[in-house]
């Protein structure tokens, strides 16, 4: 449920874009209210599992993001689509780190291993094959049929949990740190409103500016609550460790990358591209099963070279891909334009994915893995949600600067420079008046779709940057495979 949503809700941007004559702030705000609430209570949700019983909390999860699920469907508005999303992401941080904890607790050390790596491998095929469903569904039912679909799944998943799970907790679990949990959630909530709202309002209003020094007041604070907290949500001890350390700042950088490039993706390939929703969800396979299919493969290579060759390389690979969407305009075929960014890109993420997790898992202590995960996947959450919020002002000024001087080529009435200079916060989905005339649409429209793909190739830049500063921190954190991840 919670990995089809994630990859689904991108491919339905533009439909929800439309549906609601929505900018691109608004459908931000789709994005991010899910991911600000899973990012900042996942690890919450663990430790209400520990404390209260895993499946308990696991069937809390399922019931809440089911009907949040529900309450997305049939949301008439976007403000009501947004609160609906952000419940969502509270379910999800109840169920997603309660399925892990569920399969730890329910299998032994010998075929631990194997029931995690069956769980990852069903991760990866719902990843894949979640956008073409929900592409489809999209195209030839409603954008609505994107959340609907979690219903049926969330009937089973209750059925099955009752009948085949067995309860569990922790008998050593601490209480739960919520005012960690308060301030980090405010921390980031500063932070993401701010930033997005700046695009609508301009930095000096006095809720942009606001926001954001509450943003960074709360997470600063929220680093003094965890030093002094007798049960924190994230234990800062365990930031001792280089090797920790390095694994997550490696992680914030490339998971920024990725959560702004599957944002913008979608948008370019069906406003500007011109694909359907379904080829749109059919586009990033390729990147999917790779990271499915050499996850094994590249688990291996820490065994044979250390952790810090495949982290420094994938990374790097990973950088070469982005600048291959640098590349293709408008117009071009998919696999002359895009497949072999996305295969470039998807081997670099395969060569990463599985080392980081095993720098992460074996640089604490064996009683501090839980933790240390928790921390890694939050991390990787946030990152998406803070990158979104903040290279979605660089796409909109890039966009906005460059059509400004495609307008500028045209005799326009005033007026209708101005709207149409007003409607650039949708993007590509910009509405052209309609007093143009059939030829001056056609040209102002390509100039439109041009202003996209500038943009689109100004955050790819940005992205292959990213990914640079996560191979360095790599080089400068983590070390060889002589040397102790500790």
């Amino acid at each position: 449920m919670a990995f089809i949503d994630s990859t689904v809700i991108n491919i339905a941007l533009p439909a929800l874009q439309a549906s609601f004559r929505a900018t691109v702030v608004d459908v931000q705000w789709v994005i991010e209210s899910y991911g600000l609430f899973l990012g900042a209570l996942i690890l919450v949700g663990g430790s209400l599992g520990d404390l209260f019983g895993r499946r308990l909390m696991f069937l809390v999860g399922v019931i809440i993001f089911a009907v949040a699920s529900a309450g997305c469907g049939v949301a008439s508005n976007l403000h009501q689509l947004i609160i609906a999303r952000s419940v969502q992401g509270v379910g999800a941080a109840l169920l997603v780190p309660g399925s892990l904890a569920i399969i730890s607790t329910s299998f032994d050390g010998t075929s631990r291993g194997k029931a995690i790596g069956t769980w990852s491998g069903f991760t990866a095929i719902t990843a894949a094959i979640g956008p073409v469903l929900g592409g489809w569904l999209i195209e030839h039912a409603s954008w609505r049929w994107a959340f609907f679909i979690n219903l049926p799944l969330a009937a089973a998943v209750i059925t099955i949990s009752l009948w085949r799970i067995p309860e569990s907790r922790s008998a050593t679990a601490a209480r739960v740190d919520w005012l960690g949990a308060m301030v980090v959630t405010l921390g980031l909530g500063g932070l993401v409103n701010g930033f997005i709202e700046s695009v609508n309002l301009g930095w000096r209003h006095p809720l942009v500016f606001g926001s954001l020094i509450v943003g960074f007041g709360c997470l600063i604070a929220f680093v003094f609550v965890e030093a002094g907290g007798a049960s924190p949500m994230v234990p800062l001890t365990l930031f001792a460790s280089p090797s920790f350390s390095g694994a997550n700042l490696l992680t914030l950088f490339l998971y920024a990358a990725i959560g702004i490039f599957f944002f913008l993706f979608p948008l370019n390939l069906i406003q500007v591209q011109a694909y359907s929703a379904t080829a749109a969800g059919a586009a990033t396979l390729p990147l999917i099963l790779l990271i499915f299919l050499l996850s094994r493969w590249s688990g291996g290579l820490v065994a044979r070279y250390g952790p810090r060759i495949p982290l420094i390389i994938g990374p790097l690979i990973a950088a070469f891909g982005f600048l291959l969407f640098v590349v293709p305009s408008v117009g071009d075929s998919y696999w002359k334009s895009f497949f072999v960014a996305v295969v470039v890109l998807g081997f670099g993420m395969a060569t990463t994915v599985a080392p980081l997790t095993t720098v992460v898992m074996n640089s604490v202590d064996q009683d501090r893995i839980g933790a240390a995960s928790g921390i890694n996947n939050a991390v990787a959450r946030v990152a998406g949600v803070l990158a979104i919020a903040i290279l979605g002002i660089v796409m909109v000024n890039a966009f906005g600067a460059r059509l400004d001087s495609k307008l500028a080529n045209f005799s326009l009435p005033p007026d209708t420079l101005r709207e149409i200079q007003a409607g650039e916060i949708r993007l590509a989905g910009l509405q052209l008046p309609a007093s143009l005339s059939p030829s001056t649409r056609t040209a102002i429209s390509k100039s439109v779709r041009d202003a996209f793909v500038f943009g689109f190739r100004l955050i790819m830049v940005i992205c292959a940057g990213l990914s640079v500063a996560s191979a360095a921190a790599a080089w400068r954190l983590i070390p060889d495979k002589r040397t102790s991840l500790r």
